[in-house]
């Protein structure tokens, strides 16, 4: 599959998306899609990709997008994320992670993700982040 004009290898990557690499991106910060072509190493047994590279697609995107929507980027954690899974995508389909910020705080931050095949949800996605470094509330013993 020929990747869609656009799109471009992400630049910032780690070891685990390598392994499933290669991510790519349009956009940046809040209006970031990314983008993967299914491969059989993304596949379970039965032909389809597995929901844990979606899960870790989601939340790259989230994080990422979340995170560069602010200049300089804000520094999250991820505290929550939450799937549901609507549809499949087999070897050789191109899918998409779409990010909806809703809101950045100075101590939490929520995003929506949808990943698409075709224009057609096939994972909703949530997730809450914690900002690093943020003030905490201690408790006295």
């Amino acid at each position: 599959m020929n990747v869609p004009a656009g799109f471009e290898p992400l630049s910032r990557s780690s070891p685990a998306l390598d392994l499933i690499g290669p991510v790519h991106a349009s956009g940046a910060g809040a209006d970031l899609v990314l983008g993967l072509c299914v491969e059989l190493k993304h596949c379970n047994s039965r032909g389809t990709i597995h929901g844990g590279i979606l899960a870790t697609l989601a939340d790259v995107a989230l994080g990422h997008a979340t995170a560069f929507s602010t200049e300089p980027p804000t520094a999250l954690t991820t505290a929550s994320l939450m799937l549901d899974y609507a549809g499949a995508a087999k070897i050789g389909d191109w899918i998409e992670v779409h990010v909806d910020i809703q809101k950045l705080g100075s101590r939490l931050a929520f995003a929506n993700a949808y990943i698409t095949l075709d224009g057609q949800r096939i994972v909703r996605a949530s997730a809450v982040f914690a900002v690093a470094n943020a003030p905490t509330a201690h408790s006295k013993s």
